[in-house]
């Protein structure tokens, strides 16, 4: 027995050397030692702090600088005891201090990508890898308590140079954005001031949807597409590229979707969609545009930040100014389009409207004429079996209103006529839309939807006071 109980005494003893070896071996402050081939607390640590915007885009960066450079890198997690604590390089590299940063698991952020894809982006961790100049180890983490969030890029390297070039690498890298080349994207602003971007695609427009006099389409299509189809030539005869379209007009007439039809018109661009609180973020988006180039910027109802002086905040007098620097900013030769949308032209600083070098087209998109109202009620009738008592009186009575207010009247008709029928299953009837329901429609939008609903269709005064008589 006694026998027995010694050596059980010593299988435990051996027990114990061989697990104090095997913590001794995973620490992390060995691990940099032996892979740096130097006391890592001797050597100098450089890094740069990226947005978190920029997550996927970073991770791309460490696959092109790090993955394929070294495809035996190593990857190390780390633990962090307390989430309030930093970790850094500097902190690892110490003997004591690095003790209190176990090795563990390499956690991950599941970052977005366009077309619902995403991308597993390192959250935590430490890249230890070499290149023909030697060996270098990279902490990634993210700034704990930081406004706005930050992510935090260490470089080791017993060469400082080396270090500092591979940073230099990683951030041209990241900056290129690769996850944001030729996307349409827009950028949004969250509680703590975090920079946030969103993927999108651009709506199917056909061409027989864009319902504009041919002499607005060939001047928008000049400006745009001419620009983008003689981009070389134009370069070689010396003349900039940098452009800025402003278009105006009464709310319903088309604007945004006009811009939407153009951006997609020009594929391999990338677009940057700026609207409501994303109008915030013009600086951001200026620096994307310059690295993503060639770009299409379009800021919609930019007379948020452009009111008359006397009439707005300091803050919007700022997004104002910030806009018309990063407009001037932007190299001759910087393949970017900004296209600015308005129902109140008469609102926005001059300097945006008529300064040359920031909008250099201003372009109305008019309340719909005669022969684009007939246009548009061909388009908006499809599908419907429409019966009119006399179809050029009723393009005489719509003078003065919007093409959304046309869809919409076409719209509240089918309903009418629905309703009217009393079925619930057609069959795969079309709707049969009679003057009636039309004039009933016309009725329901015009007076009993009350001023607010002719303003929000972009309704002029003509048709208001015709539709009364």
């Amino acid at each position: 027995m006694p026998h027995r109980h010694g050596a059980a005494s010593i299988g435990n003893g051996h027990e114990r050397v061989r697990l104090s070896k095997r913590k001794k071996q995973t620490s992390l402050h060995d691990r940099l030692r032996k892979h740096l081939g130097v006391d890592p607390a001797t050597l100098a640590v450089v890094e740069r702090n990226f947005p978190i915007y920029h997550r996927a885009n970073l991770q791309l960066a460490i696959e092109q600088v790090v993955v394929a450079v070294d495809p035996k890198f190593k990857l190390d997690g780390l633990v962090v005891s307390h989430e309030y604590d930093s970790v850094s390089l500097s902190k690892l590299a110490h003997r004591g201090i690095g003790k209190e940063f176990p090795p563990g698991p390499v956690e991950y952020h599941d970052a977005e990508l366009a077309d619902g894809k995403s991308l597993a982006c390192v959250k935590r961790g430490i890249y230890r890898f070499r290149t023909d100049a030697g060996p270098l180890a990279i902490l990634v983490t993210q700034q704990p308590h930081s406004y706005p969030p930050q992510l935090l890029v260490e470089v080791m390297a017993p060469d400082r140079a080396h270090a500092q070039d591979v940073l230099r690498d990683l951030t041209v890298a990241t900056e290129r954005s690769p996850a944001f080349v030729g996307q349409v994207i827009s950028l949004e602003m969250g509680c703590n001031r975090e920079l946030a971007v969103r993927y999108h695609r651009l709506p199917e427009i056909r061409a027989e949807q864009i319902v504009l006099p041919e002499a607005v389409l060939r001047r928008l299509d000049r400006h745009t597409r001419g620009f983008v189809t003689h981009a070389k030539r134009l370069r070689d005869a010396g003349r900039h590229l940098k452009r800025g379209i402003l278009l105006h007009g009464p709310p319903g007439t088309g604007k945004t979707l006009s811009a939407m039809y153009l951006a997609a018109q020009m594929p391999g661009r990338t677009v940057i969609i700026l609207t409501g609180g994303g109008l915030s973020s013009i600086e951001v988006s200026g620096v994307m545009a310059r690295a993503l180039a060639p770009v299409t910027l379009i800021l919609e109802d930019v007379d948020l930040i452009g009111t008359l002086r006397e009439h707005q905040s300091v803050g919007a007098n700022a997004l104002l100014f910030e806009l018309l620097n990063q407009m001037d900013g932007l190299a001759e030769d910087a393949d970017v389009l900004f296209i600015l949308t308005t129902n109140r032209p008469d609102m926005l600083e001059p300097a945006l409207a008529s300064r040359p070098g920031r909008v250099d087209q201003a372009i109305e998109i008019p309340l719909p004429d005669a022969a684009c109202r007939q246009r548009l009620f061909d388009l908006y009738a499809k599908g419907l079996s429409l019966t009119l008592d006399d179809a050029h009186a009723l393009i005489q009575r719509t003078q003065g209103v919007s093409a959304a207010f046309i869809r919409e009247m076409f719209r509240k008709a089918a309903i009418l006529a629905a309703e009217a029928d009393g079925q619930t299953n057609g069959h795969g009837q079309a709707l049969v839309v009679t003057q009636h329901h039309v004039d009933q429609a016309i009725d329901e939008l015009l007076i009993a939807g009350g001023v607010i609903t002719q303003r929000l269709l972009g309704v002029g005064p003509i048709a208001t006071t015709q539709s009364e008589d």
